[in-house]
């Protein structure tokens, strides 16, 4: 470390010097942490005197707090000021191995903890800075979802994984500064989680919340699945902020093989996604398909089901009808057994009428019953086409991004000179899933055709037998 110096080599600063020197420190345990420029010089308490009055003693609460809140909001300065650097000469979206990004979140987790109050349970004391997070939702609605996803995270146990985890979906989602801003207003509910010589309950807190909103302009991408946000030691890296010549040479260098390095990977990444976006649409292809085949078959059931159903009620009405008109019958043989002739006669009056009367009624049952399963099956392929529409809609737009995808794939394919071969291969097996995906979209539109085609058949259908019923 080059900037740690011992007692005897350095010269005794002025009076003056050492009091500037002093409002530019932060302290680290047996160190004092100077700010110069952007860098961070450590050199041993012993070497130098802070001011010629007297000062209050270190071991003063409040003293050691504010010198803990000054040195948190100084680092919180180079982190964010380093990112921000860092990340517009990457030209590219951060994910959770850039190292940069990992140490801002780091600073921010140890800004959080400052002055924390512990929390008795039944295990011990417990610190945790999730439950201030925890009210922003209450804040901001907007920070609803976020809170929402993280506890819905299998892989969290902790609050401390929930809490690192709702840091990242903040940053992704462009709204940390806001809502540590709104947090920070609110400092009657903090005073809840936070000792009142706590960071996010003084000025330094407020200074955070501002310079955060310069990371508005970094595209971050979190995958939190597969990460491990519970058991992760918050260290912060100091080496990443102290001055070093050697390591300003070989920069350039090694920014550009970095610079190969991520379009190389940004490709592979490119590759994966399109790959999975193939899947996917071939995915649906079949579920369409089998949901179309399943409707059909639903449809053709129904209408069988209903059509016995029909019939079985036709039954037992032509047999309470057939039962009435016998006891009729019977009651009217015994009044009128004198004349025999006329009674025939009407007997056989009644027979016809009753026979008429059944056919008819058969006939009414039946034009009723078909119109009503030509305008179940009429609504029921009109919500098929309409699904089949918005499908044919959401391929046809998947189609044109994966045609813009594959356009601007083979343009970086063509600047590249590694995996020539393999990317040409890939390219090719694109455009023939873009093929089959196409021939797949025409075949649903030429179904869709045909159920439209049906939809007017039974359309009409269903208009002539309401005619012929009036």
């Amino acid at each position: 470390m080059s900037a740690l110096t011992p007692q005897s080599d350095m010269p005794t600063p002025t009076t003056d010097k050492i009091t500037q020197a002093a409002m530019e420190t932060i302290y680290l345990c047996k160190f004092r942490v100077s700010m110069d420029g952007e860098w961070l010089c450590l050199r041993e308490l012993d070497d130098i005197s802070l001011t010629p009055d007297p000062e209050p003693t270190h071991e003063d609460p409040n003293y050691l707090m504010a010198n803990e809140r000054m040195n948190l909001m100084n680092m919180a300065k180079l982190s964010i000021k380093g990112l921000i650097e860092s990340a517009l000469n990457l030209g590219r979206t951060l994910d959770s191995d850039y190292a940069p990004l990992q140490q801002f979140f780091v600073v921010m987790e140890h800004c959080l903890k400052h002055g924390l109050k512990a929390k008795k349970t039944f295990l011990g004391q417990n610190k945790s800075f999730w439950g201030p997070l925890e009210l922003v939702e209450k804040l901001v609605p907007e920070a609803a979802e976020i809170t929402a996803s993280v506890k819905d995270l299998p892989g969290l146990k902790t609050p401390v994984g929930r809490g690192r985890a709702w840091l990242r979906l903040a940053l992704m989602q462009k709204k940390l500064s806001e809502y540590m801003k709104a947090l920070i207003n609110r400092k009657d509910l903090l005073s809840e989680f936070y000792e009142p010589n706590a960071l996010m309950m003084e000025e330094e807190g407020a200074i955070i919340a501002g310079l955060l909103v310069g990371l508005n302009v970094i595209d971050a991408n979190f995958c939190m699945k597969g990460e491990d946000l519970d058991s992760q030691v918050g260290v912060i890296d100091f080496s990443m902020y102290l001055k070093d010549g050697n390591s300003t040479k070989g920069s350039e260098g090694d920014g550009q093989i970095t610079a190969i390095l991520d379009q190389k990977n940004y490709v592979e990444e490119l590759n994966r996604h399109l790959s999975a976006t193939v899947n996917n649409l071939q995915a649906k292809v079949d579920a369409l398909e089998k949901s179309n085949t399943k409707l059909t078959e639903e449809v053709s059931v129904t209408a069988n089901h209903m059509m016995i159903i029909t019939l079985q009620e036709e039954m037992e009405r032509v047999k309470e009808e057939s039962s009435y008109i016998l006891e009729s019958n019977r009651k009217v043989t015994k009044d009128r057994t004198a004349d025999g002739h006329a009674l025939t006669e009407a007997r056989k009056q009644l027979k016809e009428e009753t026979q008429l009367r059944l056919d008819v009624e058969k006939e009414l049952e039946a034009q009723i019953g078909m119109r009503q399963e030509m305008e179940l099956a009429m609504k029921m392929l009109e919500k098929d086409v309409c699904e089949k529409q918005d499908a044919l809609v959401a391929l046809r737009q998947q189609l044109d991004d994966l045609r813009a995808l594959k356009h601007e794939l083979s343009f970086k394919l063509q600047s590249s000179d590694m995996g020539v071969k393999q990317k040409s291969e890939l390219n090719s097996r694109l455009e023939e899933k873009t093929n089959q995906m196409a021939a797949t979209i025409k075949q649903l539109e030429q179904s869709e055709k045909d159920l439209v085609k049906q939809a007017k058949t039974l359309n009409s259908a269903a208009n002539k037998l309401i005619q012929k019923h009036h």
